[in-house]
């Protein structure tokens, strides 16, 4: 009774994986990814991005010499059905590590389109395992690999980020995607032959989405990332001590548990006089040093607009796990909606804090913390 409910055969199995258990280990390792992430350092998620990105080149070189005829080894043949699974399961670990690097690195509000299409790609993943059977299909998703993890790496590496590192990054890409086709032409050449032009045509037409989305800062700055930020009533650097760090004392509006877990926009009631401030703390990898800036905008209402008031310089210097840490502040009096772009010198918006000002009488009773 019990065999009728089990894989009669290797193909059975893989349909039955496919109907079944797809979308749960979809889930699963959705999650399993997030939670092994963003716990881990920067270094060991780059391994192991790199060790995703090998057996994906494995695999599909081992699919098609399969596919060809060219591999004959009986053991080999017997799990080949299993290779677009292995090869579709390395892309799926690999964007999801994108996935948690392109949410956490830049504000939602501007980077979205590459979330999205990073979330795509993820879902889309395991809808397309027989799509992983084609060589020019496997080819253009090796390629958006290739290309999200040299944006990642290469700032890492040189421990510099602009529009010149990004171009570095697109063009080494390039050069390695045209090497792993070289490689496969001398292995498979019927097959390339087959889907060159389709291989060229997808790789240029990703090549200019992505850099499109680079310039108009739709790809957030990697390696930087946003790790704590708000607005406050008042900011001062404690004195330093030994063995400890730079200190900020804040005072702030308490608001219920539940609100300050829920992305909403902060709202401070200000008194006659008082200047509003704003806090980051930015993440950089240890020798990466850039310069970023608090760009202060208000809403005017007349116009429908984002007017910027005043623009704050300061040094970022990696290394430091919580991210390096600065304030600012401004004493317009403009009441209102209220938002801080934290930008680099290239104006990619590493974060952005929003918030709403209210003009009253007297001060609110604030609360104290060390930031």
């Amino acid at each position: 009774m019990i065999r009728r409910y089990l894989p009669q055969s290797t193909e059975e199995l893989i349909q039955w994986y496919e109907r079944y258990i797809a979308p749960v280990s979809l889930l699963a390792g959705f999650i399993a990814d997030n939670i092994i992430f963003r716990a881990i350092d920067l270094w060991t998620m780059t391994f192991a991005l790199a060790l995703y990105l090998a057996v994906a080149v494995a695999g599909i070189f081992i699919l098609n010499l399969v596919e060809t005829g060219r591999l004959k080894n009986t053991l080999v043949l017997r799990v080949a059905p299993f290779f677009p699974v292995v090869v579709q399961f390395a892309f799926g670990g690999i964007f999801s590590g994108f996935f948690v690097l392109y949410s956490e690195s830049a504000a939602l509000a501007v980077s979205w389109i590459s979330v999205v299409i990073l979330a795509l790609l993820l879902i889309g993943n395991e809808r397309f395992r027989r799509r992983y059977r084609h060589f020019s299909f496997q080819t253009g998703v090796l390629f958006i690999a290739i290309l999200g993890f040299l944006v990642f790496l290469i700032p890492l590496v040189f421990k510099r980020i602009g529009p010149e590192i990004f171009l570095v990054s697109s063009v080494t890409s390039l050069a390695l995607i045209a090497l792993f086709v070289s490689a496969a032409n001398r292995l498979i050449p019927e097959v390339v032959q087959d889907n060159l032009r389709r291989i060229v045509r997808s790789i240029g037409v990703i090549f200019l989405i992505f850099n499109v989305l680079y310039f108009v800062n739709a790809i957030p700055p990697l390696p930087l990332a946003l790790k704590e930020s708000g607005a406050y009533h008042h900011i001062e650097r404690l004195p330093t001590e030994a063995g400890v760090g730079t200190r900020y004392r804040a005072l702030y509006e308490p608001v219920s548990w539940f609100k300050e877990n829920l992305p909403l926009r902060q709202t401070l009631h200000r008194a006659p006089g008082e200047p509003l401030y704003v806090f980051s703390a930015i993440f950089a990898p240890s020798g990466l040093s850039t310069t970023i800036y608090h760009e202060w905008e208000n809403y005017d209402e007349a116009s429908g607009e984002w007017k910027r008031i005043s623009t704050v310089e300061f040094p970022v210097i990696g290394g430091r796990d919580g991210g390096y840490r600065a304030f600012s502040l401004t004493m317009s009096s403009l009441p209102g909606r209220w938002r801080v772009n934290v930008v680099t010198k290239s104006g990619q918006i590493i974060g952005r804090i929003s918030f709403k000002v209210v003009d009253v009488p007297e001060a609110p009773a604030l609360e104290e913390k060390v930031l």
